[in-house]
């Protein structure tokens, strides 16, 4: 058995066609403010994170056509687009899903925003669900 790698849930992503339509809607029906903003060029994305707890509901955009968010609004529309996991080391939780036999999009972990480290697991392989490590 393996050791529980997750610490805790970062975020849940949300792609929106429109970010600060959907950040007004968070601020206004729940209070929420926006603890970070930022564009992320390689992902071809603006975020806004709302701090809830120790988690944050994370709010995507594309800035690109060509983004996997835009592709993602376009087939899908607006939703849930994946959740984030915390873990100490993002290298061996990564590690931990190819040695189970995992489908992983990032073959190493990579710069994340807000000063993170970051990789992807595909869903294919995760029971449908875009799964994100987030080292701190």
């Amino acid at each position: 058995m393996t050791d529980m790698l997750l610490t805790e849930i970062d975020h849940v992503a949300i792609a929106v066609p429109d970010l600060d339509a959907a950040v007004a809607y968070y601020e206004q029906t729940f209070g929420a403010t926006v603890a970070h903003r930022e564009r992320i060029d390689s992902d071809g994305v603006e975020e806004a994170l709302l701090k809830v707890a120790d988690s944050y509901i994370q709010l995507l955009t594309p800035v690109s056509d060509d983004s996997p968010v835009a592709k993602f609004l376009e087939k899908k529309g607006p939703g849930i687009h994946h959740v984030g996991y915390r873990v100490t080391d993002c290298a061996v939780a990564l590690q931990s899903v190819k040695d189970q036999g995992g489908q992983v999009i990032d073959q190493a972990p990579r710069p994340g925003s807000r000063g993170t480290t970051v990789a992807f697991v595909h869903p294919k392989g995760a029971f449908g669900t875009l799964i994100e490590l987030v080292q701190e």
